[in-house]
């Protein structure tokens, strides 16, 4: 993962997190009832109107935060450019001469064009006639 990958994750985790507080922070509907009964008070820290208009504009900032860097995120980890199969990534193994010493029949035999490198001159042989049947018995 690339460092620009890396923070746009990190800052898309940190906004996960606002958003929960955020939500979490709020009254719910029910709350106000209580308003009635003397508990009007409650409400005043955020202003004259109450909590309602900063934390739900807030929410709704870091939500549309959100969708952002998970589209944002969506297209930096589609730009990779890595395999995409375990068979893709497997490099061939060096080839090993075989040492001089061994007696021949202890290694496997090599047909002449592996061995070396090159394929043999391709010989023309004429292609051989279809056998006949003979005249005297009838073809099945």
């Amino acid at each position: 993962m690339s460092w620009v990958q890396t923070l746009a994750v990190v800052f898309h985790v940190l906004l996960a997190a606002s958003i929960i507080g955020l939500v979490l922070i709020q009254r719910g509907k029910g709350a106000d009832a209580g308003a009635g009964f003397g508990a009007g008070a409650s409400g005043t820290v955020f202003g004259a109107r109450g909590s309602g208009s900063f934390l739900s504009r807030a929410t709704a900032i870091l939500a549309t935060l959100f969708f952002l860097t998970s589209l944002g995120l969506s297209y930096l980890f589609s730009q990779q450019t890595a395999p995409s199969s375990v068979v893709d990534r497997v490099q061939p193994a060096p080839t090993v001469p075989a040492p001089a010493g061994l007696p021949p029949g202890l290694l496997p035999s090599v047909p002449a064009e592996t061995a070396t490198g090159t394929a043999p001159a391709a010989t023309q042989e004429p292609a051989a006639a279809p056998a006949e049947a003979p005249a005297d018995k009838p073809a099945q």
